[in-house]
């Protein structure tokens, strides 16, 4: 297994128990909170506010801890260039993220115009941007796998 792959693996499982812990959080400490107007704005923006913080610290730590463990355990050295394969494959990935963010955007919005509730549209929003990511990762563990 290359380093890209397994360094695509960690990213993936990481954003998958980053983003799930960050929700049951969110989830347990206001399951029983109501909020309406401006109040329900405030939370939802508090939300995505600290989620994306929380995500890039965790994310740093942990590519941090993979890159020691790896070159520990294996004695393999990151590339430190990017050659035409890997451009070509991260070009893909980003375009498979984009379009799946657009179609979680397009969701929330049909969300507002079937009169859901607010917090619907906030929750398809975040969705969609974790989706996004791991449909990126995703992309380039397949591409890096099959070898386009």
């Amino acid at each position: 297994m290359s380093y890209q792959e397994k360094k695509n693996i960690v990213s993936l499982i990481s954003s998958i128990m980053i983003f799930g812990s960050y929700c049951l959080y969110v989830y347990m400490k206001y399951k029983d909170a109501i909020m309406e107007g401006t109040e329900l704005f405030r939370f939802w923006g508090a939300v995505i506010l600290i989620l994306i913080p929380v995500t890039i610290v965790a994310k740093i730590v942990i590519e941090i801890v993979f890159i020691i463990i790896n070159r520990i355990a294996t004695k393999e050295v990151e590339p430190s260039f990017a050659d035409e394969f890997d451009k070509q494959i991260e070009l893909r990935a980003m375009r498979v993220s984009y379009f799946v963010f657009i179609l979680g955007f397009l969701l929330a919005m049909a969300s507002l115009v079937l009169e859901m509730n607010v917090s619907v549209m906030f929750a398809t929003l975040i969705l969609s941007g974790f989706l996004s990511e791991a449909a990126s990762i995703g992309t380039r563990l397949y591409l890096y796998r099959k070898g386009v």
